[in-house]
């Protein structure tokens, strides 16, 4: 009976919508569920689709149903799962054959919908995704490709679609030696992809060196985009969460999860403590203040402090540039809700209508929106994390 009053309560104060004293991940959860009623209009969609942005935010917001348990929140996020996955497992849209490895990353969101369901459905799906990343193509040093349609190429941001996926994967499902292969892929993005003038990492390489973005010499992209980094900073420090302690690579990746964290903080903007587009480029005419990126660094601070990879200070750290982030990017709307504002749309490399080279002026001219789930998923993890 007192259990039962406590969700009660907590479902009510959860009910308060965008009011004032109301924590920003209810406040942010309210907002997208108001501008999105149901899962699949996430990310400006126009129809459903399994995309890693879906899965991305539809985790944050069942996170909020684990800190608040109201009711709406854990039903938003099942019905997408229940709307996109057949009952004999089958995902409506998704296609394994593709090897398109942002796809997988939304499968992360139905390890608690089985546990929670014990729907056979949901099991069956995670076995596909799964399977599409044992044949999913490679480098020569084993490496994932990032997409079929990009032969040879290892991108940053594929860090974070498949390794937390395959790791949580191998733990729920026991499959020890998945996890060798999920430590591979973030130790050998060091080997191809560090810069060691900068602590930082490109966004691409090119096995190949076929791309016209690529270096003919080392293959790489030619310059750091902040949220490739933010990408694989989250990849590395959700990896943890389930590599086993004992493993023999746990101690070499907390290394460079915190080396890279510590690199970062010397690309801060001086005035708003957030971090630029092109990440090193501070200052530079066009370059811009990026609201996926810094969620990602200070999500990142947070999460790392406090699972103990991190000393204390950058739990105060985090603190402080979670302040100047509601400074910079949360506005408040007309009708109640918040936006967060000034995230990339996309980038990536290469393709066929529109080549993208990799140039500073092409990340700085990508579009940029309000309410982008890039931005909008890890600031709602990050609040959850602070309790804020």
């Amino acid at each position: 009976m007192k259990i039962k009053l406590l969700i009660i309560l907590l479902s009510l104060s959860s009910s308060l919508f965008a009011g004032d004293g109301v924590k920003y991940y209810i406040q942010m959860s309210d907002s997208e569920m108001k501008r999105n009623p149901e899962g699949w209009m996430l990310d400006f969609s126009k129809a459903p689709k399994w995309n890693y942005c879906h899965g991305l935010e539809l985790q944050a917001i069942f996170q909020t149903w684990q800190k608040t348990f109201d009711q709406k929140y854990y039903d938003y996020v099942y019905g997408f799962a229940d709307l996109m996955v057949e009952e004999d497992g089958q995902i409506k849209t998704y296609k394994p054959l593709e090897y398109n490895i942002d796809r997988v990353n939304s499968g992360k969101m139905l390890f608690p919908m089985y546990a929670l369901t014990k729907q056979e459905r949901f099991k069956k799906a995670l076995d596909l995704m799964r399977d599409q990343m044992r044949t999913h193509p490679r480098t020569k040093d084993g490496s994932f490709w990032h997409k079929k349609i990009y032969p040879h190429q290892v991108w940053l941001d594929g860090l974070y679609m498949a390794g937390p996926y395959l790791a949580q994967y191998a733990k729920t499902f026991n499959e020890p030696e998945l996890f060798d292969d999920v430590a591979v892929q973030i130790l050998d993005v060091k080997k191809y992809l560090y810069d060691a003038k900068t602590g930082l990492y490109y966004h691409g390489w090119d096995e190949s060196r076929q791309q016209r973005w690529a270096d003919p010499v080392t293959g790489l992209s030619p310059n750091f985009w902040s949220r490739s980094i933010g990408w694989y900073m989250m990849a590395m420090i959700d990896v943890l969460d389930f590599l086993p302690e004992n493993h023999p690579n746990r101690a070499e990746i907390i290394t460079l999860f915190t080396d890279l964290c510590a690199a970062v903080e010397k690309y801060r903007d001086a005035d708003t403590g957030m971090w630029y587009q092109v990440t090193d480029q501070m200052g530079r005419e066009g370059n811009y203040i990026e609201s996926s990126a810094s969620a990602m660094f200070i999500y990142s601070w947070v999460k790392g402090s406090q699972k103990g990879y991190l000393d204390e200070s950058y739990l105060e750290k985090g603190k402080s540039a979670y302040d100047q982030f509601i400074k910079r990017f949360i506005k408040k709307n007309e009708d109640g809700t918040i936006s967060l504002t000034d995230g990339c749309a996309v980038a990536g490399l290469g393709g066929e209508k529109n080549y993208r080279d990799g140039s500073y002026e092409y990340y700085i001219n990508e579009p940029v929106r309000d309410n982008d789930p890039k931005a909008v998923g890890p600031f709602i993890m990050l609040s959850i994390m602070l309790d804020r």
